[in-house]
C-alpha cells in the first residue's frame, strides 16, 4: 500500500491575531501550496526601500484556516524545554545587541572625531596655529566625555539579520509547530469567506487580499509573480441584500482596473455560486 507522507505542518508565529511565518522553507512549504500571503520586512541593507520586501510573511486568516484544516491530523504535543530554549536565546539575542551598540559606538565616534578634525583645520589654516591646535585638543577631549550614541541609531534589523531566524539545521524546536496552528474553537474569520477562498484554491486559483480593490479576494489565474489579476472576489451571502449603487460602484472600479467583479455566495454542501458583472456603460 502506498501510504504518502503528510506534508510538514510550518512553524508559525503569533502576534495578536496576525500569523507569521519566520523560516524560509516555511515559505517555501506554504507557496507549494498555493498560498501566497504578504512579505511585511524588509532586507537587512536597505531597511526603507519598498520595491522587495523580505520576512516575516504575513498569512490571510483565510490562509492560515487552511493550513490548520489539512494538518487537523498532525500529531500534537509540545516539546518540553521550549521556555528555556527560548530565553537562551533572548540572552543571547541580548548580548549580540549590546555587543553591536559597543563596536558601533567606537565606530561612530571615530567618525566624529574625523569630521571635526577636517572641519577645524580648513577653518584655522592661518597664523596662531598654536591656539588652534590648542583649542583642537580641547575639543576632542570634550567628544571624548560627552559623546554617545543614541540606541535609535542602530537602524539594523537584528531579528531577520542576526538573531538565528536564517534556521541553520541546529534551529530551535520551539520554532516548529507539531499542533494545528488554531484551536478550531478560535475562527479566523467569517466561515463564508473562508468557503470562498477554500473553493477558489481548489479550483486553482492564486488568492490575495483585495482591500485597495474594494473587495475580499484578489483572484489569479496562476503564480503572482507571473500574472496580474484577473478577478475581485466580493462575498455576499445569498440571501443578503445589496443596493444596485454598491453594484454599480464595484462594476465600474472592476471596469477601471481591467478585472472582473466576482459576487461569490456560499451555499450548502460547500459550493459557492459565482456571478460575474462587468460595465458595459451607461444607458
Amino acid at each position: 500500500m502506498d501510504v504518502r507522507p503528510s506534508p510538514a505542518v510550518v512553524g508559525v508565529g503569533l502576534c495578536d491575531s496576525a500569523s507569521l511565518l519566520w523560516r524560509v522553507e516555511d515559505l517555501r512549504a506554504v507557496r507549494s501550496q498555493g498560498l501566497v500571503g504578504a512579505l511585511l520586512g524588509s532586507l537587512p541593507r536597505t531597511p526603507r526601500q519598498n520595491a522587495r520586501r523580505g520576512r516575516p510573511l504575513l498569512l490571510l486568516p483565510e490562509e492560515e484556516e487552511l493550513l490548520t484544516e489539512r494538518h487537523a491530523a498532525a500529531p500534537g504535543g509540545q516539546q518540553g524545554g521550549g521556555g528555556v530554549e527560548l530565553g537562551l536565546q533572548v540572552q543571547q539575542h541580548q548580548e549580540d545587541q549590546q555587543r553591536s551598540y559597543e563596536e558601533q559606538s567606537v565606530l561612530a565616534l571615530e567618525d566624529r572625531k574625523s569630521a571635526l578634525l577636517r572641519a577645524m583645520t580648513s577653518s584655522h589654516t592661518g597664523p596662531g596655529g598654536g591656539a588652534s591646535d590648542e583649542a583642537l585638543r580641547g575639543r576632542l577631549e570634550a567628544l571624548d566625555r560627552s559623546f554617545a550614541l543614541p540606541r535609535s541609531a542602530l537602524a539594523v534589523q537584528l531579528s531577520t539579520a542576526r538573531a538565528g531566524l536564517a534556521h541553520c539545521p541546529e534551529a530551535r524546536d520551539f520554532l516548529r509547530a507539531d499542533r494545528p496552528i488554531r484551536g478550531r474553537h478560535e475562527p479566523s474569520r467569517d466561515a463564508s469567506r473562508y468557503q470562498v477562498f477554500r473553493d477558489l484554491r481548489g479550483r486553482g486559483f492564486y488568492l490575495t487580499s483585495a482591500g485597495k480593490f474594494g473587495g475580499d479576494f484578489l483572484v489569479y489565474p496562476g503564480d503572482p509573480l507571473r500574472f496580474h489579476a484577473h478577478f475581485i472576489a466580493v462575498c455576499l451571502s445569498l440571501d443578503e441584500s445589496v443596493l444596485l449603487l454598491d453594484v454599480l460602484a464595484v462594476a465600474r472600479l472592476g471596469s477601471n482596473v481591467k478585472k472582473t467583479v466576482l459576487l461569490c455566495s456560499p451555499g450548502a454542501a460547500g459550493r459557492v455560486a459565482y456571478s460575474s458583472l462587468q460595465w458595459s456603460g451607461m444607458a
